[in-house]
């Protein structure tokens, strides 16, 4: 098979070239990828900064869409031929994969498969973080930076379905509007407005139950100017900084919590059961189509390394596909 690999120059080219087929173990099915989608710890992998799980693919790649080709030993559940999106722990920016039985979802009937690539991430990042981590109720309201990335575009959608009013942070007039358009209540240009005023302005000072932070750094002491009473802080990423100063006494005043979250290195029970609660709770919301992933552009996968550049820049609004077929 053909995939992207890392140059060892001083970019870190991405060149689409020969590697060695994956080996379809017991209760894996092997995948013909037809597309899949970018992530910030492709970037990150790329850069020699985030290495893959043990035992993961070394190949760049968390999320793709395609056929199963062959089925492993043990599978029973699957047949060849079936149009299936996953979540993965590398190995996506192949023509082939070799996923988990049970972490395929199935490609809704009418999308493509750049749509159904760009579901897996996001969605699940969201779901896990907003529903499982958080235990975010009925009501609750929520805020999310970097409200037009694609975790962003998909949390917007998930706190709208289930009842909760969402905040979020964007850092362009073009990204807050698409944020509203998506169901955004509030919507805040970060380089224009102060976050912290606008939110406590909105809420007449109450603030949020639920903050998902992209940022960290100094992020930290203004989320938690922000934290109602049991109010949660779920770290996601650390793009603004890892290390951050914090008064404590805010924290136990308000008996707020600080969790730090990754969906990536979680044993494969855990992806198993986040993909099946949040199949059990939302799915159906795609087969309605009140649920739809947010796709910014598709490029070729021969055309990687564009890609990239587009996330790195951010300019992305929502999912970033490469399209393999």
């Amino acid at each position: 098979m053909y995939a992207i690999q890392i140059q060892s120059d001083a970019e870190r080219t991405l060149l689409w070239q020969p590697a060695p087929d994956p080996v379809c173990r017991a209760g894996e099915v092997l995948v013909d990828v037809h597309a899949a989608a970018l992530n910030r710890a492709d970037l990150f992998q790329r850069a020699g900064k985030y290495p893959p799980p043990p035992g993961a693919s070394e190949i760049l790649g968390l999320e793709i869409a395609g056929e199963i080709s062959a089925l492993g030993e043990e599978v029973r559940e699957h047949q060849t031929g079936e149009r299936v999106c996953a979540l993965l722990p590398g190995g996506g920016y192949a023509e082939r994969a070799a996923v988990p039985a049970e972490m395929l979802m199935p490609v809704p009937e009418g999308w493509d498969f750049q749509q159904a690539a760009a579901v897996p991430e996001c969605f699940l990042t969201g779901f896990v973080n907003f529903y499982m981590e958080a235990e975010l109720q009925p009501g609750e309201t929520v805020l999310v930076h970097g409200g037009a990335s694609g975790v962003g575009t998909a949390a917007i959608q998930l706190a709208r379905a289930s009842g909760n009013p969402v905040f979020v942070t964007a850092g362009s007039s073009q990204k807050v509007a698409r944020c509203e358009e998506l169901g955004a209540e509030l919507a805040i240009n970060y380089r224009e407005h102060d976050f912290v005023e606008r939110v406590l302005a909105h809420s007449g000072g109450a603030g949020v139950d639920v903050i998902l932070d992209i940022v960290g750094g100094d992020y930290l002491q203004r989320n938690l100017k922000l934290l109602k009473a049991k109010g949660r802080l779920v770290f996601i990423s650390t793009l603004g900084g890892a290390r951050a100063e914090i008064d404590l006494r805010v924290l136990m005043g308000r008996r707020a919590r600080i969790i730090g979250s990754v969906l990536r290195s979680r044993t494969l029970a855990e992806k198993i059961e986040i993909k099946q609660r949040f199949m059990q709770r939302f799915w159906r919301l795609f087969l309605e189509g009140q649920l739809r992933p947010v796709i910014d552009s598709v490029f070729p996968i021969e055309q990687a390394g564009e890609a990239h550049q587009r996330m790195t820049a951010n300019r992305n609004i929502g999912k970033i596909v490469l399209k393999v077929r």
